[in-house]
């Protein structure tokens, strides 16, 4: 059973910083693609950033480009997403997620393994 357990969020100043983390109770890490989405109320849970399971291919959505930066440590199972820049906007429920495949989907439906969420706030 694959567990996924997300910390890093809270709540932080427009224009501050946040590093997500997300830990994963898998024996094969390195052969996961990863990837972040949120949700804020009311919406739709939609794509953050990917990662192939290489760590050479990264996806991020247009909003969030040269703000976010999503990386991995497979020596300790674990996907960061930092956050610059933070905005109002920003503020959302943030889900780290894993499948076993080469690419990383940038769809919800793409995924397997989902973690419980962090929440993240960011005030003007």
């Amino acid at each position: 059973q694959v567990q996924l357990v997300e910390s890093g969020g809270g709540l932080v100043q427009a224009g501050g910083s946040l590093r997500l983390s997300c830990v994963a109770s898998v024996r094969t890490f390195s052969r996961y693609a990863v990837g972040w989405f949120r949700q804020a109320p009311g919406k739709e849970r939609e794509f953050v950033a990917t990662l192939s399971w290489t760590g050479g291919s990264t996806y991020y959505k247009d909003s969030v480009k040269g703000r976010f930066t999503i990386s991995r440590d497979n020596a300790k199972n674990t996907v960061y997403l930092q956050m610059n820049s933070l905005k109002p906007e920003d503020t959302a429920v943030y889900y780290c997620a894993l499948r076993d495949t080469t690419v990383a989907p940038t769809t919800p439906e793409g995924y397997i393994y989902w973690g419980q969420g962090t929440q993240v706030t960011v005030s003007s």
